[in-house]
């Protein structure tokens, strides 16, 4: 998530420091609790697998999105990191949950009925699921 700043116009307009400082708490955060998870099998593999997973997705999608300068790219990637952290924690599981829309299910797939639907998909993916692209 971009914290040098937005373009607005021709205008290079600083990114707010509420905005960074949420960020940095967000990323932080991802770090304590990975450093805290206990899976839900208790078998300590699971555990330092799944601490794994958090500490490497949280990396790869926080340097993926470093670049963003649109103000509403990072709301919604900062309303997905808090969805997805919550989501983890209530179901104790840090992977993200499947989304159970099945492939092409919502109309025949021809012409602008194929648009439709691929934007309906688009429109139907949960918050939790933005940065995935396999859904």
């Amino acid at each position: 998530m971009s914290l040098a700043g937005r373009i607005q116009g021709s205008i290079l307009v600083p990114m707010t420091a509420a905005t960074r400082n949420k960020v940095l708490s967000l990323y932080s955060r991802l770090f304590r609790i990975a450093r805290n998870w206990q899976a839900q099998s208790g078998v300590k593999q699971d555990t330092e697998a799944e601490r794994n997973y958090i500490v490497l997705e949280a990396r790869s999608l926080f340097r993926q999105n470093q670049k963003l300068t649109d103000q509403e790219s990072v709301k919604r990637c900062i309303d997905e990191c808090e969805a997805r952290i919550e989501m983890g924690l209530h179901y104790r599981n840090p992977f993200p949950r499947a989304s159970y829309l099945p492939p092409m299910g919502l109309a025949t797939q021809k012409g602008r009925r194929l648009l439709g639907q691929q934007r309906l998909r688009r429109q139907a993916k949960p918050v939790y699921l933005q940065s995935q692209d396999d859904t």
